[in-house]
């Protein structure tokens, strides 16, 4: 085999093979199954209503995990249906003290493994950045306790005990994400809001501990927060619901997505093969000298 032929075949070999890309893993995660221990109210800023926000934490660890879906089951409290769900939006938060004002305002128990002060990212059905669908799951479902509006406080009123059951429609969100989210390795909080004409949507609990934690982290429990109590969030169990043993709450969410993967290992064969071309470029201009 001649030089030339070698150093082509090396090339092509290794452009051929950074070309092909590999195959993408997926990325899943999930709370598990509705449970009727917790409803929590979460909705976006809309007419006559002020912002609230429910949130659970998942973790990533890849170099990057684009997130494509997710599901939520939740409740449509009051005189609804289902086509009366007029926007959804996902939210995604870091954990305290990410994005957020350091030392806090001092207004809750505490800041801890809470979400952070602002989002890291969302997406807004009504901006053509996700959309979604909706399907009934049961016609009547009841939670054993929930936090509402007008439910949540500062200290040293935050804790409530709830605000007691709430009957309502269990509804499953299947959300695609037109803009898929990307995330670096950490740990963040998802937050659904849903817009809701003639009623309100309640974010149902889910399995608690969850054993889709990555070993080394803390599957840490659902927080909430209202527009007066913005930047500072309370947890729902422990600070709203209190008692001399607080529960802790999860909520009922899934996520789906790719796991960027590494450059393929036939990579260096690829930079070999610059290489050995550069080196037959030299040892021909050398010859071309030595004859001249």
């Amino acid at each position: 085999m001649t030089s030339r032929f070698f150093v082509s075949a090396i090339l092509a070999s290794s452009v051929f093979a950074v070309a092909v890309p590999a195959k993408a893993d997926s990325f899943n995660f999930s709370t598990g199954g509705p449970t009727n221990a917790m409803a929590s109210a979460s909705r976006p800023d809309s007419a006559g209503k002020t912002e609230i926000e429910s949130a659970d934490d998942f973790v990533t660890t890849a170099t990057q995990t684009s997130i494509t879906s997710a599901t939520f089951t939740g409740l449509l409290s009051g005189v609804v249906t289902t086509p009366t769900v007029q926007n959804v939006i996902v939210e995604i938060y870091r954990v305290f003290p990410n994005d957020s004002t350091v030392p806090p305002s001092g207004n809750v128990v505490t800041r801890v493994n809470s979400p952070s002060d602002v989002a890291f990212g969302s997406r807004d059905a009504s901006a053509g950045s996700l959309s979604f669908t909706t399907a009934t799951l049961a016609a009547t479902f009841t939670a054993l306790n929930s936090v509402q509006p007008g439910g949540i406080h500062p200290k040293p009123g935050q804790t409530t005990g709830g605000d007691g059951s709430i009957t309502g429609q269990e509804v499953l969100f299947t959300v695609n994400f037109t803009t898929p989210i990307n995330l670096p390795p950490d740990h963040y909080f998802f937050v659904p809001q849903v817009q809701v004409s003639g009623g309100e949507f309640f974010w149902l609990s889910g399995d608690r501990p969850n054993p889709s934690f990555p070993a080394g982290f803390t599957d840490l429990q659902s927080w909430i927060r209202d527009a007066a109590l913005d930047p500072d969030w309370s947890r729902i169990g422990t600070d709203i619901v209190g008692g001399t043993t607080p529960p802790t709450f999860n909520a009922a969410f899934s996520l789906d997505g790719v796991i960027a993967t590494p450059l393929p290992a036939t990579l260096p064969l690829f930079a070999t093969g610059l290489g050995a071309l550069g080196l037959l470029g030299w040892r021909r201009k050398r010859k071309s000298a030595a004859v001249a």
